[in-house]
This record gives C-alpha cells, sequence and structure tokens, in this order.
C-alpha cells in the first residue's frame, strides 16, 4: 500500500473511531429492534423514527426519511428487515447528495485556481472549537502547500486573540491583528491587504460569535463583507459556521439562527468523536440546505477532515456489502 493509501486508510480508521458511538445508537438498536421480524412493518418504522430522533436527527429529517422508507415499503409490497439498513444508508446517503455535499475520498485540500487568495470568513459562538478549527485549518492548507494568512476579527475577546495567535505560530503562518476592542472589519480589511500583496492563497478570517445581538452580529458581519469586496469584490469565497456537534440539537438551534443574520455557504462540525449525536449532522445540513464540508474528529492537528458522505455512511452503517 502507497503512502496515499496509508493516509486514506488512517483517515478512514479516525472516522469509524469517532463515529462509533453513534453507529452504537443508530446501528446496535436497529439490530434490537428488528430481531425476530422478517419483514419491515408499522412498529419497525415507528422504532426506526425513535432511534433516528434520539440520535439528533431532528424530527423534520427523520419523518423525511421515515417517509422516504414507507414509499419504497409499499411500492415494493413486501421489504425484509434484513434490507431496512441497506434502505437507510442509502436515504441519509441521497439527502446528503441533495444538500451538495460532495464527497473527498481523495483527502484533497486544494483550492479553487481561478484567483486568489480564497477567503474564508468563519462564524461560530464561543466555545464550539471555532478559533481551534480555523488553526487546524490553516495547517492543512500550508500542508497542502499554500500560502496562509490569519485575522484575528474577534476583537472582543482577548482569549481569541491570543490563540490565534498561538496556532500561528504553532503552524508557521502570520496572524493580523489590532488592539483589543478595534473595529473587526478593520482587522479584516487589514488582513486581506497583507495577504494579497504577499501573494497568500487562502486568508481565514476569525469572528466575534454574540449571538444574544443579533442585530450588532448581522451589522459586523455585513460591514466585514463589505470592506473585503473593496479589495476582492468576490469576497469571502466561502462564509463557514462552525458548529459544537456533542451539543446534538442546540448545535442545530445555532445553526438556524446564524443562518437568520448572514448567508452561511458551509459548515464545519467539532466535537463528534466520542458522542453519540453524530445524527446530527444529517439534520443540520438538510434542514439549512448548507453542505457540510469538514469534521472535527479529535484534538490532533490531522483530527479534522473533508467530509466524505460515503465515507461517512460506510462508517455509520458499515461498509456496504
Amino acid at each position: 500500500m502507497g503512502l496515499f493509501g496509508l493516509f486514506n486508510k488512517k483517515k478512514k480508521e479516525t472516522l469509524d473511531r469517532g463515529l462509533e458511538k453513534t453507529k452504537q445508537t443508530v446501528v446496535g438498536r436497529l439490530a434490537h429492534i428488528i430481531a425476530g421480524k422478517s419483514k419491515v412493518d408499522d412498529d419497525v418504522l415507528d422504532s426506526l423514527e425513535e432511534i433516528l430522533i434520539t440520535s439528533d436527527v431532528g424530527v423534520d429529517t427523520t419523518l423525511k426519511i421515515i417517509r422516504r422508507i414507507e414509499e419504497r415499503v409499499a411500492r415494493d409490497k413486501y421489504v425484509s428487515t434484513s434490507e431496512l439498513n441497506g434502505m437507510l444508508r442509502e436515504e441519509i446517503a441521497s439527502l446528503l447528495s441533495e444538500n451538495n455535499t460532495s464527497d473527498n475520498d481523495n483527502g484533497n485540500w486544494n483550492l479553487p485556481d481561478n484567483h486568489k487568495p480564497y477567503v474564508i470568513l468563519v462564524v461560530g459562538v464561543n466555545g464550539v472549537g471555532k478559533t481551534t478549527t480555523i488553526g487546524k485549518l490553516a495547517y492543512q492548507f500550508k500542508s497542502a502547500g499554500k500560502k496562509v494568512y490569519l485575522g484575528a476579527a474577534d476583537t472582543f475577546r482577548a482569549a481569541a486573540v491570543e490563540q490565534l495567535c498561538i496556532w500561528g505560530e504553532r503552524v508557521g503562518v502570520p496572524v493580523v491583528k489590532q488592539q483589543m476592542g478595534a473595529d473587526p472589519a478593520s482587522v479584516a480589511f487589514d488582513t486581506l491587504s497583507s495577504a494579497k500583496a504577499n501573494g497568500a492563497d487562502v486568508v481565514l478570517i476569525d469572528t466575534a460569535g454574540r449571538l444574544h445581538n443579533k442585530v450588532g452580529l448581522m451589522n459586523e458581519l455585513k460591514k466585514i463583507k463589505d470592506v473585503l469586496k473593496k479589495i476582492t469584490p468576490d469576497a469571502p469565497d466561502e462564509v463557514m459556521l462552525v458548529l459544537d456537534g456533542s451539543t446534538g440539537q442546540n448545535a442545530f438551534e445555532q445553526a438556524k439562527q446564524f443562518s437568520a443574520v448572514t448567508q452561511i455557504t458551509s459548515l464545519a462540525i467539532t466535537k463528534l468523536d466520542g458522542t453519540a449525536k453524530g445524527g446530527v449532522v444529517i439534520g443540520i445540513s438538510d434542514q439549512l440546505r448548507v453542505p457540510v464540508k469538514y469534521i472535527g474528529l479529535g484534538e490532533g492537528m490531522e483530527d479534522l477532515q473533508l467530509f466524505d458522505r460515503t465515507q461517512f455512511v460506510d462508517s455509520l452503517f458499515g461498509e456496504e456489502k
């Protein structure tokens, strides 16, 4: 097995470990409800509905999945319980595909070649792993040969600026910052200006996440976007929302609130390792109609992965036979 194959094998093993508790909740309980039954009936579907909801898939998304399986059962007249696992994985993969969540099985961290720098505006409430995710992304991009700049635009928390600077030193990438309480838009402007002048490939800008003041947050993000466009008309290329997957439906509520104040184009869902709430990935993507791009599966810099829907489903239900 070559180096590339070993990388993919290690990545899949990390994903398997990270989703193990969710797999036990879904697949383990699914095996229990179909034990002794030969076909999928109303009782089985009712139990499946409960399993999905308690795995934080969410009520609306769960009902959508159940409805699709009911339609298949009605169409085929007879569906054995042995077929249910395959059906479930197909419907979940289909939902993720409909939300433009793509397969990234080549582990490719490359950026579009048509322009640079590629600007990612990162949003999310305090404590979800936002700054850590930025640091890990910077590491991944730099490892892929990209020149990276970080912008410390969360100027209302000294700890946020300090943490980003620590990540910048650790990864070996420059961090643009100003004094505490400075205008976040000014920091964003300086970051992109410096990055562009120095031929950077990617810019990651950290922002404050004060959801208790939605109007203020909306105005702040709009101002940041406006000043970025003065330098690069298409910036930002991406507005990435970071969510803590271990909080389950609370993460979903945060996602809804953020999508109400700004347009979210991608999701990074962190802290999926060690939780049984991995189903939240499915529900958030489905309800927001926003693709999941990254998932966090541990503390290591390599434990932030490009999301791959096929591998996610395989880890959740086992390899397709």
